[in-house]
């Protein structure tokens, strides 16, 4: 009994401070919500004028005049017109003051996500991420419009009714009123319930919504190895799991709605029974026009709790969305501008890396352990070695994609850390293995390098990376839809589209990440020579798989485990005969092989 008292008073605290957090989005619209408190109290005076009226003609039937009755008629008739009012403009002004709330948080969602660092995206499912920013902040629209009109009209009116009730009949109101904290003490158990399921649910659903993202963005693959059934059955077991959840769900509302029904049941037939038996003795004073506006004033109160109460599922849903929203905007920021980070101008290029070291989790083992490396402006490097070794991060260490662990990285002479994240990255340019197109146009995605470009640099940039001969055959030129992702071109045709962002782009600084490791031969052959192009002035790294395609670098890197281990050029490692001289061998004799 102690575990579940303190369990409900754990929940009420966790879902004020909910609330507390989510109540600043309310502020730019405060004079929205002002009016429409004001709206949702006209239309509780409406409510409550009825069993008044009713009270007044009963109690005076005998002498009751034809005046009275069309004045008081004529008053409820505009009290029922400026109810309509009140309520169109709750239900429209209202919920369109809900739909600013949630783009707001919208936008404040997918502002923090992009400033989040490539690690939360390495072990967060995009489904995942998408659930949240969709279906859950759905459900905070109606959170935010219904719940301050339903606290505000139901607290009016218990309040109104109390009082109204305690001048008709004192000891009937205090047996009324008691009943009250059972109802709401049953309540509140199913309704931590309630929240409980939905939060599992919403968790599953992102699970779910992850597992078509992830077959349907590799349906190509999916049938490629017929594993169509396969996929079903992942599906299926997911979705089974999502319907598991559901019942449960459903089966607590059930609970929850059950023992309200109940005890609304209870209160009603209380107030009619000993109504009556007050009315018969005669006892409290109460009469039969008293006794009327006493069960419709009942039937008021108990009709606006029953609201309520109906409204608890949308308000768990939507406190659940709020949950869901800021467990993703408490997800801290690793990697920002420092206070006094400045924007770098005029970039040559000199990188250096002092004492690095860097490790995806803290308590693991170093990917790179006080890496020391000095790559002058304008200079080639080449990064080859073993998988895993650290090629690549070590290059997403420069654009800070993932801040280094202990160490520093100079650009120009100054710690990267200075510079603001936009202007360091926007000296950077990255060529992947798997380039990424936006839906869109040809065009579109080429200008996505520099989004200010004019179409004749647009149309340079292509001829410089050697893509506007096959750009100017496709279907409709430059305008040519894409596809998703690009599936309508070919591997060598999306590499020369990022190749020319880059060059459109015109970073002092390049990275090459196994540019060309996916392409066929003749691909690659024409990707290399723009890759060349795109080089010639640029400090450049490149990371190479195909080590044949690296031996014209001034410098190559051999990395290991152990850090650097070798360094020179091509002709030097292959005379030193060491880790570089047997990669080399074992990688042209797999191509004689291939050959």
């Amino acid at each position: 009994m102690a575990k579940d008292k303190a369990a409900r008073k754990r929940g009420m605290r966790e879902n004020a401070t909910l609330i507390r957090r989510f109540l600043p989005y309310f502020r730019p619209y405060s004079r929205t919500l002002a009016l429409d408190l004001f709206f949702a109290a006209l239309t509780t005076l409406c409510d409550l004028a009825l069993p008044l009226i009713v009270r007044y003609f009963t109690g005076s039937a005998e002498t009751l005049t034809l005046r009275p009755v069309l004045l008081l008629g004529g008053a409820y008739i505009l009290l029922r017109v400026i109810d309509a009012a009140s309520n169109y403009y709750m239900q429209s002004i209202g919920h369109v003051m809900g739909s600013r709330i949630e783009t707001d948080m919208r936008r404040d969602m997918f502002a923090h996500l992009e400033r989040l660092s490539n690690s939360y995206y390495d072990n967060t499912k995009i489904g995942q991420i998408m659930s949240r920013i969709t279906t859950d902040l759905f459900d905070v629209t109606e959170f935010a419009h219904h719940t301050p009109e339903e606290v505000f009209i139901t607290s009016v009116k218990v309040l109104a009714a109390f009082i109204i009730l305690l001048t008709i009949n004192v000891p009937l109101t205090l047996i009324i009123f008691a009943i009250f904290p059972f109802m709401i003490y049953f309540s509140i158990r199913f309704s931590k319930r309630m929240r409980t399921t939905f939060k599992e649910s919403r968790h599953q659903l992102g699970e779910l919504n992850a597992q078509v993202e992830d077959t349907l963005s590799g349906i190509r693959v999916v049938k490629s190895f017929a594993n169509e059934e396969l996929e079903k059955e992942k599906f299926a077991e997911g979705n089974r799991g999502f319907l598991r959840i559901k019942r449960r769900m459903y089966s607590n509302m059930a609970g929850f709605h059950s023992v309200t029904r109940l005890f609304d049941g209870l209160m009603f037939i209380v107030v009619v029974l000993l109504g009556a038996l007050f009315l018969i003795r005669g006892e409290g004073g109460i009469t039969a026009a008293d006794y009327i506006a006493y069960i419709l004033f009942v039937q008021t109160l108990l009709t606006s709790i029953r609201r309520l109460i109906e409204f608890s599922e949308q308000f768990m849903r939507g406190l659940t969305g709020i949950e869901r929203f800021l467990e993703v905007m408490e997800v801290p920021v690793e990697i920002d501008d420092a206070p006094d980070a400045v924007d770098v101008e005029n970039v040559r290029g000199d990188i250096t890396f002092d004492h690095v070291s860097f490790t995806y989790e803290e308590g693991h083992e170093n990917v790179l352990t006080d890496i020391n490396l000095h790559v002058p402006a304008g200079e080639s490097v080449a990064l080859v070695g073993p998988s895993g070794s650290g090629k690549s991060t070590l290059c997403n260490l420069i654009p800070r994609f993932y801040e280094a662990t202990s160490g520093r990285i100079l650009l120009d002479g100054e710690d990267v850390r200075k510079y603001t994240l936009h202007s360091l990255r926007g000296h950077i340019g990255v060529v992947q293995q798997d380039v990424h197109l936006f839906s869109g146009s040809v065009i579109d995605n080429i200008r996505y390098g520099r989004p200010t470009a004019t179409d004749a640099e647009v149309v340079e940039a292509a001829k410089r990376a050697g893509a506007h001969e096959f750009i100017m055959g496709l279907e409709n030129g430059y305008n040519t839809y894409v596809g998703e992702h690009g599936f309508k071109l070919s591997g060598g045709q999306k590499q020369r589209i990022s190749i020319a962002r880059v060059f459109l782009k015109d970073p002092p600084v390049l990275i090459l990440d196994e540019a060309t490791s996916a392409l066929d031969n003749e691909s690659e052959r024409i990707v290399q020579k723009s890759l060349e192009e795109l080089m010639r002035g640029r400090t450049t790294f490149t990371i190479a798989h195909r080590l044949t395609t690296i031996r014209n670098a001034q410098v190559i890197l051999v990395l290991t485990e152990k850090g650097i281990v070798e360094q020179g050029s091509h002709a030097e490692l292959m005379a030193r005969r060491g880790v570089y001289y047997d990669l080399y061998k074992l990688y042209t004799d797999e191509e004689e092989e291939d050959g």
